[in-house]
């Protein structure tokens, strides 16, 4: 019997036998109430808060670290309850974040699971709000850019850096990233 072996790797090198990339779309819907909420007539477009970075953190992670179990356990350790991610490079062996995938109420994300892409990390930013992240990345590849909000499961291929401004306690951004806060 003639071995597959030549089947495979031909397979394999005319992209017809890739891995797949694991989609999924999830519905964000809270109640009935919330996602058909109007907007507040009185509440101002914008809300600002000042306040000063208190000081740095720097991480590193290392190859096959996950990166969002990473921030999640030095944010604990720190004791980091507000922070601005001010930015993050690196590579990853592997990459899954999800985007929003439509534009009415309930909202719903599509969650892109690469376990196998390479790709350089050419940004992380966004915020720990009152001790939970809420991150995005983005990432390119030789051939395109791309990314969301990052989820567990991107792994770090050579190193990944981070740096958080951590902020006072006091400044108020719990709400920040509420859906429902309009």
């Amino acid at each position: 019997m003639p071995s597959l072996r030549p089947l495979i790797v031909f397979l394999i090198a005319s992209g017809l036998l890739l891995p797949q990339v694991k989609r999924t779309e999830v519905t964000n819907a809270t109640t009935a109430a919330a996602d058909n909420k109007p907007l507040t007539p009185d509440m101002a477009d914008s809300v600002a808060v000042s306040a000063p970075i208190t000081r740095t953190v720097t991480i590193r992670f290392r190859h096959q670290a996950d990166l969002l179990l990473g921030l999640e356990k030095h944010v604990a350790e720190q004791k980091i309850r507000n922070a601005v991610i001010l930015t993050g490079i690196g590579s990853a062996m592997a990459t899954h974040y999800h985007v929003v995938s439509n534009r009415s109420f309930p909202s719903k994300n599509v969650y892109l699971d690469h376990p196998t892409d390479s790709a350089d990390i050419t940004n992380i930013n966004g915020y720990v709000l009152n001790g939970r992240i809420h991150a995005h990345i983005q990432f390119a590849s030789e051939h395109h850019a791309f990314g969301g909000h990052l989820e567990k499961g991107t792994k770090v291929f050579t190193f990944a850096i981070v740096t958080l401004g951590v902020l006072p306690d006091s400044a108020d951004m719990s709400r920040f990233d509420d859906k429902s806060w309009r």
